[in-house]
């Protein structure tokens, strides 16, 4: 028989490290809520176009590492599956008429993405973003709140020692010039330049500030800073977001070489680092402002603002840190029973309890008593229901397979038994 494993590039999250991504996800979930983000879902997949203008063709992404879906009838559309959630959540603003609604429309998703990428340690052909968008605010204060959920997402999940690099790439006002500039300065130096980024030059000088190769660093670190020639607008705004992050206390590191990767980026750049651990290979999450990407996808002009964080770095990064995993849950309880045969009451049984909100497992294996209790001590239940000649009375042994006690308890009693002592054990009272 052939042995069949997940694709390269890819894994599995089996249940012991799924309670960790599940914490991660609430956490996402519960900071969207409190900062007044609603949830919204968009397709897996998406027009190729949406991301070849959205995210730019002189892009690795769309370059090297977009997932293109082969056609299988004569359908026009060329698919693609989403590398990141940006440009298919402007798509969805302008395709749903978002721009009627109050502004800004702000939004956020947690959920796979997928690129053609070289696999490596924290970075995987499908991985996990919890992504955050607001659209429709121009002004400064909310690239700042951006920033500031980001590093709070990390406090609250137990990363410690992230920081900000921040950095304003310009807009259409002033960038023009630093291009002209940038171009000139690696021109002069044309013999140096990988055969890619001589390509590139060509076409999108900015992205060879994000380059990946080594030889790309030294050169980089001498070119022109951006944050030298930025016309008075973006400067201004620039130096509003400081402001506000000043105000609110949140600590961040200027970053003049600073390029997000993708074509839509404007103003407002931000990337999430572990401090001591800089480079495109460590970074957790980033964003930044895109103020032209709606029109760029067939909307009014509109400006926006939004970051990604990629939780399977994140989970690297804790246990790298040596936090510990989340445990898994564990049943409140294990119904088990003296008669093997006697599925059916074990069965009825755990499903009351399930209807009063207890956490329940019914042992339904036909097997003997002992072999039961084992499996629900294995299992770290706090009790196991333990059905026997007393249930026909309405009466049921509770055993506590922590403290090892054992009590008889009603049937009309148990769910309530159940709950008070198990929050009992919780709160640390030690009762049951």
């Amino acid at each position: 028989m052939p042995s069949f494993k997940a694709p390269r590039g890819t894994r599995d999250i089996l249940p012991p490290e799924r309670a960790t991504w599940t914490r991660l996800e609430r956490t996402a979930a519960d900071l969207g809520s409190r900062y007044g983000y609603r949830e919204i879902e968009t397709p897996l997949f998406e027009q190729s176009e949406v991301f070849e203008r959205g995210v730019g063709d002189v892009t690795d992404i769309v370059e090297k590492e977009l997932f293109r879906i082969a056609p299988r009838t004569d359908e026009a559309e060329a698919w693609a599956l989403r590398p990141e959630p940006t440009a298919g959540i402007v798509r969805a603003y302008v395709q749903h008429g978002m721009q009627t609604w109050p502004q800004p429309v702000k939004l956020t998703l947690v959920g796979p993405m997928f690129r053609y990428d070289r696999p490596q340690a924290g970075r995987y052909r499908q991985f996990w973003q919890f992504d955050v968008e607001a659209i429709g605010d121009p002004g400064p204060a909310v690239d700042a709140e951006l920033v500031e959920l980001g590093l709070r997402f990390y406090r609250e999940v137990g990363l410690q020692g992230v920081e900000v690099l921040l950095n304003s790439i310009g807009d259409t006002a002033c960038r023009p010039a630093y291009v002209e500039d940038l171009t000139a300065y690696f021109r002069a130096r044309a013999d140096r330049l990988p055969p890619l980024e001589r390509e590139r030059l060509e076409r999108n000088p900015l992205r060879l500030l994000d380059s990946r190769e080594p030889v790309m660093q030294e050169l980089n670190a001498l070119a022109p800073k951006i944050t030298d020639r930025l016309c008075e607008a973006c400067a201004a705004h620039f130096a509003e977001v400081r402001a506000h992050l000043d105000a609110l206390g949140v600590p961040y590191r200027l970053e003049p070489t600073l390029v997000r990767g993708l074509d839509y980026y404007t103003r407002t750049a931000f990337e999430f680092y572990r401090r001591g651990a800089e480079g495109q290979q460590q970074a957790l999450g980033g964003g930044g402002r895109y103020d032209g990407l709606v029109e760029l996808l067939g909307g009014k002009p509109t400006p926006g603002i939004g970051f990604g964080i990629g939780l399977d770095r994140v989970v690297l990064a804790l246990e790298q840190s040596g936090v510990p995993a989340t445990p898994e849950p564990h049943p409140t309880a294990v119904v088990v029973g003296a008669d093997p045969d006697a599925t059916v009451d074990r069965l009825r049984v755990a499903t009351e309890l399930r209807d009063a909100g207890i956490a329940a497992r019914a042992e339904l294996a036909r097997r003997k008593l002992g072999k039961q209790l084992e499996a629900a001590a294995k299992e770290h239940a706090h009790f196991a229901v333990i059905l026997g000649d007393e249930l026909a009375d309405g009466q049921v042994q509770v055993k506590d397979l922590e403290a090892g006690t054992q009590r008889l308890v009603t049937l009309a009693d148990l769910p309530r038994e159940l709950a008070r002592a198990h929050g009992a054990h919780r709160h640390g009272t030690g009762e049951a």
